[in-house]
């Protein structure tokens, strides 16, 4: 396991302000951020705030952030960058007056997936992008209890992929994430829990 500086990486659109401290690194989102392609809606957005660097192949990325969300579509997590077109933002969203987990997987349209996670509010929220040959594989636990399977994503072998923090807040101004870790671990082994 390494960690991450916050320092150490590169804003696809910067937010409205940037705070790191030694617990952290506060991030406030501009009203109207979002990721989005065609899908359903027919627009495309592409102004996230996500924090990106490189992210190896056979390796994982895992951020942490405190869940305190309020408005529709306020969203923060980790986002996996190919290009503008092929894309993964995995988190939790504010949909409908709660707070789902989920993935948007980009291949030139949009693909979304929620489920509500009742109780996750006010508590740590981890979430690991784990990448090994053709496969994404997205988990998410709250504090320290079990992992949570998320998604699992196509992913082309070879393909030059840079991945970190995210947050979006499509409907409001005033949001503002706690990230409290960034951090580089082993990829998992298997898809499945081994007995």
């Amino acid at each position: 396991m390494a960690i991450h500086p916050f320092a150490d990486g590169t804003w696809t659109t910067a937010p409205a302000a940037v705070d790191i401290t030694d617990d952290g690194m506060r991030v406030t989102a501009i009203k109207g951020s979002d990721a989005w392609r065609v899908t359903s809606y027919g627009f495309i957005h592409d102004t996230e705030h996500a924090l990106l660097a490189p992210f190896a192949d056979n390796s994982a990325m895992e951020v942490s952030f405190m869940l305190n969300f309020s408005a529709q579509f306020d969203q923060a997590g980790i986002f996996v960058r190919q290009d503008r077109e092929t894309w993964v933002k995995a988190g939790i969203e504010w949909s409908d007056g709660e707070e789902s987990l989920g993935a948007v997987v980009t291949r030139g349209v949009s693909d979304w997936s929620l489920s509500p996670v009742p109780g996750w509010s006010g508590r740590r929220v981890t979430v690991r992008a784990s990448r090994a040959s053709n496969a994404l594989t997205i988990r998410a636990r709250v504090d320290s209890e079990p992992w949570r399977l998320v998604r699992v994503a196509p992913l082309a072998p070879g393909a030059v992929l840079s991945a970190g923090p995210f947050c979006c807040a499509p409907t409001r101004d005033g949001l503002t994430v706690h990230f409290t870790s960034w951090q580089i671990v082993a990829s998992d082994t298997s898809l499945h829990p081994e007995d």
